[in-house]
């Protein structure tokens, strides 16, 4: 029998099969970064029965921003859109946790309230782009955050945590991946700090932990999960000793009894894959020796792939990202060995609904064939 399309719990909820969606940015929010009409037909294309499914990151605090039409959650007038979203999902029988972020460094003054500079730990030059009117352009260099701002941060989360609740997410997912600001703070490449936020790999995990603390305030630790890339490098990331710094953080979140850790793979760097990276899931291989909770690995996976991590015990659910995006029905055409809907790279930014919710589903002739 196949472990994919087998049962699994998650913290208080059970999930019919480990096919999850994972958080992906799609940028079609509306003014004000508002979802819409058109997100809530996305995700709901997306919900089988007692699936479960992660929102695309969602900006915490006025700014965390690092793309044009992204979705927040740092304003009350964002609940009411998110509203649309999570009763969308619930309707169809499955459930959804809120992944929330702040881009840090990864943005451009365009994205920020009254034009001003991006905020990081540390005034580290870097390449990379931010989506703005003008298009995908070069970030801003940031300036360093002051620790009573990094505590206004932590509050920042709190309260977009409790917007969720509201907008009747199931749980929140924070995103410490991807090279966006909790990422930026444990990696030494872009966190020179000398004070209790830097140096020490304690002091590195300073700022994650307390949000985490934070959020579970609102949620209780058992609706609440973080996102982790170990060993990535995406938007300029890099750490002296990689394997090492993830396996203190995966140690002390296994102490918070969270819902999930979610770990990106390092052989996906950004949206593509990366075919210099050794093709094993290492990143799981890695933090299952240190992490005693439920894990979803995501990163190019593969029906086949997904169910031999899921066999060798180093990952409980797999999130897929690309194929999700094509195959609305995705879990069913695993399940069934349908053929995949090839996706389109061009449209996975921002648009309309073109290459968002107009691919098809498996048809009930070809089905029955």
């Amino acid at each position: 029998m196949s472990k994919l399309h087998s049962a699994v719990r998650v913290g208080p909820y059970e999930f019919s099969h480990r096919v999850v969606l994972a958080p992906l940015t799609r940028m079609r929010a509306e003014k004000g970064a508002i979802p819409g009409p058109l997100m809530a037909e996305y995700y709901a294309q997306r919900t089988s029965k007692g699936g479960f499914l992660i929102s695309e990151a969602t900006i915490a605090a006025p700014n965390g921003n690092g793309y044009l039409g992204a979705p927040g959650l740092y304003d009350d007038s964002q609940i009411e859109g998110w509203k649309q979203v999570t009763e969308a999902v619930h309707e169809r029988g499955g459930r959804i946790f809120l992944q929330l972020y702040h881009a840090g460094r990864q943005s451009n003054s365009q994205l920020q309230p009254d034009g001003g500079a991006p905020v990081a730990p540390s005034a580290v030059l870097h390449g990379g782009v931010a989506y703005t009117e003008a298009g995908w352009i070069p970030n801003t260099p940031a300036r360093a955050l002051t620790i009573p701002e990094i505590a206004q941060l932590v509050e920042r989360f709190r309260t977009a945590a409790e917007r969720g609740k509201k907008a009747g997410f199931d749980g929140v997912e924070l995103h410490a991946a991807n090279g966006y600001l909790f990422d930026q703070f444990l990696q030494d490449g872009s966190n020179m700090r000398t004070d209790i936020y830097g140096g020490s790999f304690e002091n590195r995990a300073r700022f994650l932990l307390a949000v985490t603390r934070a959020v579970i305030s609102v949620w209780g630790s058992q609706r609440v999960a973080v996102r982790l890339g170990p060993s990535g490098t995406w938007g300029d990331m890099s750490d002296s000793n990689p394997e090492a710094l993830f396996s203190y953080v995966a140690r002390e979140l296994s102490k918070l009894d969270l819902a999930y850790l979610h770990l990106i793979e390092p052989r996906v760097l950004g949206n593509v894959d990366d075919d210099s990276k050794d093709p094993a899931p290492v990143a799981a291989q890695l933090i299952r020796k240190h992490y005693d909770g439920v894990i979803i690995a995501a990163g190019g996976f593969k029906g086949p792939t997904a169910e031999a991590i899921l066999q060798a015990g180093d990952a409980d659910l797999v999130a897929f990202g690309r194929d999700f995006i094509a195959n609305p029905d995705l879990p069913e055409r695993l399940r069934n060995r349908w053929p995949l809907n090839a996706y389109d790279r061009p449209t996975f930014f921002g648009g309309t609904e073109a290459g968002y919710t107009d691919y098809p589903f498996h048809r009930a002739e070809a089905r029955a064939a």
